[in-house]
């Protein structure tokens, strides 16, 4: 028997974090669609989880589907935890944000830093369905590194493996990263959670 895929709406505008969701989710019977272009949700929540169920509960009741919102961000040590869920409003534009970032940590020996994605699956009824939150360890490295990747990519290095996050390719970055882990939590309850639906 096979089951109609049902809609994923990911609640987000941002191209690159719809294309890794695509590819993380490929494997399951969803049609995965991006947030309709007008809308823009205030983040208003103190922490990552907070956001992502704002973000998500927002979307699915605006769009009448099943939406799917993260929100990650990078903590770094030497800044007391900054720019954390403030990461994607740190500055203006990626290389802005980076620069802001490098700055901020000169002449800091510590750079130690984790990335953190919490996930939140929520229903058009205002009902959050799943939450799991992942981390990924590493360093701020000195000057950015490679090309693949969005945000804060280039500058963090990921604990063990001497690359950042830009340096990976999707497959290696699904494995080591904050979102990967995440969705390798989220992946089985969702796909449970489909299996009942």
């Amino acid at each position: 028997m096979s089951m109609t895929p049902r809609k994923l709406v990911i609640a987000s505008g941002n191209r690159g974090k719809i294309l890794e969701f695509e590819a993380l989710l490929n494997d399951l019977p969803l049609t995965v669609l991006p947030q309709p272009d007008d809308m823009d949700v205030d983040e208003t929540g103190s922490t990552f989880t907070a956001n992502a169920r704002i973000k998500a509960l927002t979307v699915a009741s605006a769009t009448g589907s099943w939406s799917l919102a993260d929100d990650s961000g990078l903590s770094v040590d030497a800044l007391d935890g900054a720019p954390g869920v403030h990461s994607a409003r740190y500055a203006p534009s990626d290389p802005e944000r980076i620069a802001r970032l490098l700055q901020a940590l000169k002449g800091k020996e510590t750079r130690s830093a984790r990335f953190c994605a919490a996930l939140c699956v929520a229903a058009p009824d205002g009902s959050v369905l799943l939450e799991v939150e992942g981390r990924c360890e590493g360093r701020i490295t000195l000057t950015p590194r490679g090309d693949q990747g969005f945000g804060y990519d280039p500058i963090f290095e990921v604990e063990g493996t001497n690359r950042t996050f830009a340096e990976m390719s999707l497959r290696e970055k699904k494995a080591h990263g904050h979102r990967g882990r995440a969705f390798t939590l989220l992946e089985p309850q969702l796909r449970q959670l489909l299996s009942q639906a």
